[in-house]
C-alpha cells in the first residue's frame, strides 16, 4: 500500500499551505463563485452555450462586465478559470485579495503571461444536493491551443456525471473509488459513507484530489488538518493498493478506453484519465472478476465501461457474462454502441488529437487495424452493477434474468438508450429491493398483495369500431421508464392490483373468469406478475 500525501506535485495545485488554500476558499465564497452565481453573471443565454463549451457569449458578457464604471470582480475570476483568457493582475488582485496574485502563483492556479495573467488549471464551481463546491483539474481542450497532455486530469466529465448519478446511495461504512481522477465521485461519496479509499495510477491526479479535498474542507465534512480520518489517497494500478482490504461500496469510472495496442501506439501515447494500457476490454474485463474479491458479503459496486461486440457474437452482452464469477450478482445496462470508426472519432476528437492531421490519420487507422485484428463489430458502452453474494446467496443457482424464478443470483443485461430519470441510482436501489423481496417471497408470493406504482399508466389502442383493443402498453412515467405489452389477461391483473387482493386470489378469479385451466394459466400468468414487480410496473401493498 503506498498512502499519498504528497502536497507538492510538478504542475499540480499545491497544497502545502493549508493557511493560503483556506484563504483562497474565502475569496471565491465572497464573490459568490458558484454555480449559480456564474449563470447570474453570465446570463441564461450565454450560460447555456456555455455549458456546450461555446465561449465566445460569456467572453462577451465577462469583457461588459469588467468594462463597466463599476466592474464586477466575479467576472475576473470566470475569465481566467473558465474561459481560458488572461487577465490583468490588478482585476485578480481586487477578486481575490486574501489570496493575491502571488498566492496564485504559489498554488501553482496561474502563471504569469506577459504581464497578464493565464490559467494554470481549470477551478470551477459544483454543486450536488445541498452542496457546494470548487473543483480543480486540467485545463479543457475548449480552454487552451493544441493535444490535451498525456497525463491530463479530467474535469467534471459527462462520465463521471453519469456515474455519480447512478450510484446508490445508501450509508456504508468503507467505500472505495478505484481511479479517482480529480476526485468527484470521492466528493459524494462522503456524504453517506464514514470513510472512503481513493486511488489512482496518476501522482498528477491524486495531487489535484488532494488540494480539491483542502480547498473544500468544510462543505465535505472533514478536518482540514487530519484528513486521514476519512480519507485514505492511494497511489497504484487497479486493485493493488487495497489488496488484502474490503469495502462496502466501491465506484470507479475507470480509463476503459479501448486503445489500440500497436507500434503506432506506444506506451507514452497513452492517456491516464482513458487508456487503461491493456488490450482490448481487458481494464473493465479484469475489474469485473476482480471488483468482488474487495467487497464485503452483500458489498456492491458500481461502475461505467465499454466492451467490445465481436462479429457473429450471440449477443452485446455475451463477452461480459463469461467474465462474471458464479458468486457475483450483476446488472449490466447498456446506453450506446458504436461502430469501430464511430468509436475511434469519438475519442480522437475527445483528446483533441484531431488538431493534428497526421497525427488523426495515424490513430485512425491504428484504432481500424486494432478492431480489425480481434474482429469487433462494434463497440458497447454502459454502466455494470455489481454484487458480491452474501450469507446463503451463494447456494442458489447463477444466471437467471431478475422475474425469472426469484431464488437465484441477480443477473440481468439489458440495452437502454434513451433518456432516462436522472438521478438513476434511486431506482436501481428500489429495483434490486424488488428483486430481493421476490426472492424472500419465492415460495408465498401467491399469498401477497400488489399495486401499482404510482407513475404508472395504460394505453389502449383499437382500430375504430373494434370491440377489444389490439395494443395495451403499460408505460412507467420515472426511472427507467420502461414500456410493456401486456395479454388482455396480464392487464386484467393490473388493473384489479389495489392491495385487496392477493395475488393468487386475484389468478383464480381471473382464471375462472376466462375459463382457463387454472394450474397452467396461474403459472403463466404468476410469472408475468413476477416481471411486472422486478420492473417496478407493481410493487409490494404498503410500499
Amino acid at each position: 500500500m503506498t498512502e499519498f500525501n504528497s502536497g507538492s506535485t510538478p504542475h499540480a495545485p499545491q497544497s502545502t499551505d493549508p493557511q493560503l488554500v483556506a484563504g483562497l476558499a474565502a475569496d471565491l465564497a465572497a464573490l459568490d463563485y458558484t454555480v449559480d452565481g456564474v449563470e447570474q453573471l453570465l446570463g441564461s443565454a450565454a450560460y447555456e452555450a456555455f455549458s456546450r463549451d461555446q465561449l465566445v457569449p460569456a467572453k462577451m458578457a465577462t469583457e461588459e462586465e469588467l468594462a463597466a464604471a463599476a466592474p464586477n470582480p466575479l467576472a475576473a475570476v470566470v475569465r481566467l478559470w473558465l474561459l481560458g483568457e488572461a487577465v490583468d493582475k490588478e482585476q485578480l488582485a481586487a477578486a481575490l485579495p486574501a489570496t493575491g496574485v502571488a498566492g496564485l502563483e504559489t498554488l501553482g492556479l496561474a502563471a504569469d503571461d506577459g504581464g497578464r495573467h493565464r490559467a494554470s488549471v481549470d477551478l470551477r464551481p459544483y454543486a450536488f444536493g445541498q452542496t457546494e463546491i470548487w473543483v480543480a483539474s486540467d485545463l479543457g481542450a475548449h480552454q487552451q491551443a493544441g493535444v490535451l497532455r498525456r497525463d491530463h486530469v479530467l474535469g467534471i466529465g459527462q462520465a463521471s456525471l453519469t456515474l455519480a448519478q447512478l450510484t446508490i446511495r445508501t450509508e456504508v461504512d468503507r467505500a472505495l473509488d478505484l481511479g479517482t481522477g480529480c476526485g468527484i465521485q470521492l466528493f459524494h461519496l462522503l456524504g453517506h459513507a464514514r470513510h472512503v479509499t481513493a486511488t489512482d495510477i496518476s501522482e498528477r491526479a491524486l495531487a489535484f484530489t488532494r488540494f480539491n479535498l483542502l480547498l473544500n474542507a468544510p462543505a465535505l465534512g472533514l478536518d482540514p488538518d487530519n484528513l486521514a480520518a476519512r480519507v485514505s489517497l492511494r497511489l497504484g494500478s487497479l486493485l493493488d493498493p487495497v489488496a488484502g482490504e474490503q469495502f462496502d461500496l466501491a465506484v470507479s469510472n475507470p480509463p476503459f478506453v479501448i486503445t489500440p495496442r500497436t507500434s503506432e501506439t506506444a506506451g507514452e501515447e497513452l492517456f491516464t484519465y482513458r487508456d487503461g494500457g491493456l488490450p482490448g476490454d481487458d481494464i473493465v474485463a479484469t475489474l469485473v472478476r476482480r471488483l468482488p474479491s474487495v467487497l464485503v458479503p452483500g458489498g456492491t459496486a458500481q461502475m461505467l465501461g465499454n466492451w467490445e461486440i465481436p462479429a457473429a457474437a450471440p449477443s452485446w452482452h455475451d463477452r461480459i457474462e463469461s467474465w462474471l464469477d458464479p458468486q457475483t450478482e450483476a446488472w449490466v445496462i447498456q446506453r450506446e454502441q458504436l461502430s469501430p470508426s464511430g468509436y475511434a472519432e469519438t475519442w480522437l476528437r475527445d483528446a483533441s488529437e484531431n488538431r493534428d492531421p497526421k497525427l488523426y490519420e495515424r490513430f485512425y487507422r491504428a484504432y481500424l487495424e486494432d478492431f480489425a485484428a480481434r474482429n469487433v463489430e462494434a463497440v458497447g458502452f454502459g454502466m455494470l452493477w455489481l454484487r458480491r453474494a452474501g450469507s446463503g446467496q451463494g447456494e442458489r443457482d447463477g444466471g437467471s434474468r431478475v422475474g425469472q424464478p426469484s431464488g437465484r443470483l441477480l443477473r440481468r443485461f439489458e440495452e437502454l438508450t434513451y433518456p432516462l430519470q436522472q438521478p438513476i441510482g434511486p431506482h436501481l436501489a428500489a429495483a434490486v429491493q424488488r428483486h430481493d423481496w421476490l426472492a424472500a417471497h419465492e415460495g408465498d408470493f401467491p399469498g401477497q398483495r400488489l399495486v401499482a406504482a404510482e407513475d404508472v399508466t395504460e394505453e389502449r389502442h383499437q382500430r375504430p369500431g373494434a370491440e377489444h383493443p389490439g395494443v395495451i402498453l403499460l408505460r412507467q412515467g420515472a426511472g427507467l421508464r420502461r414500456t410493456n405489452l401486456m395479454s388482455s389477461e396480464l392487464a386484467g391483473f393490473v388493473s384489479a392490483s389495489d392491495g385487496e387482493l392477493t395475488v393468487g386470489q386475484l389468478v383464480t378469479a381471473l382464471a375462472a373468469l376466462l375459463e382457463q385451466p387454472e394450474e397452467e394459466f396461474a403459472a403463466r400468468l404468476q410469472a408475468e406478475v413476477r416481471h411486472l414487480v422486478a420492473d417496478g410496473f407493481l410493487v409490494p401493498a404498503g410500499d
